[in-house]
């Protein structure tokens, strides 16, 4: 069965803007800018001054469910360039001491399961790479775009997988302990 019409509004705050050409969405915002295209849905994108809209007339329930989907992405890049995304991981080892090193955009991981092979990870565009001071073995990842932060966070925790050896023994690895948009700047 067939929805006749299903919408969806996301609301703009102060100091962003949402421009929308041919399903293209640019949001710019005190951190910056991000476009992200949408013209594999056929949706319709409609841009306000203080709201966007998202449409669809009859669709089936998996293209209904689009809607919603276009809307988390606007909203999360909204998120994005006012305040910003940050993962932070933490390594975990029993005996062999994970060494992490940033070396120009690549993160390399050393001595992981005491392994001589140097892992390597590239960061993503527009993601920072931070080690932190004040926790010891912990990194953090920060960006404007959620994807591209939430993917340098998965790349980095899937090149320490544990393989041929028992999961339950051997948990060592560099995992994701924390992850949301960064506290405001007051």
């Amino acid at each position: 069965m067939k929805t006749v019409l299903a919408t969806q509004e996301v609301s703009i705050p102060e100091g962003v803007t949402v421009s929308v050409k041919s399903r293209k969405v640019t949001v710019t915002g005190p951190r910056g800018e991000l476009v992200k295209d949408f013209k594999h849905l056929n949706l319709e994108i409609l841009a306000s001054a203080k709201a966007v809209n998202v449409k669809i007339w009859f669709a089936q329930r998996k293209q209904v469910a689009c809607v919603r989907t276009v809307c988390s992405h606007i909203s999360n890049m909204i998120v994005g360039v006012t305040r910003g995304f940050m993962y932070k991981m933490r390594f975990v080892y029993s005996h062999f001491p994970i060494n992490v090193t940033l070396n120009g955009n690549t993160v390399e991981i050393r001595n992981f399961l005491g392994e001589k092979r140097v892992r390597k990870v590239e960061l993503c565009d527009g993601v920072e790479y931070v080690r932190s001071s004040s926790v010891k073995d912990q990194i953090e990842l920060s960006g404007n775009d959620l994807s591209l932060v939430s993917l340098t966070a998965a790349k980095i925790q899937q090149t320490t997988n544990v393989r041929h050896k028992d999961l339950r023994k051997f948990l060592d690895g560099i995992y994701v302990s924390e992850k949301g948009a960064m506290a405001e700047e007051e």
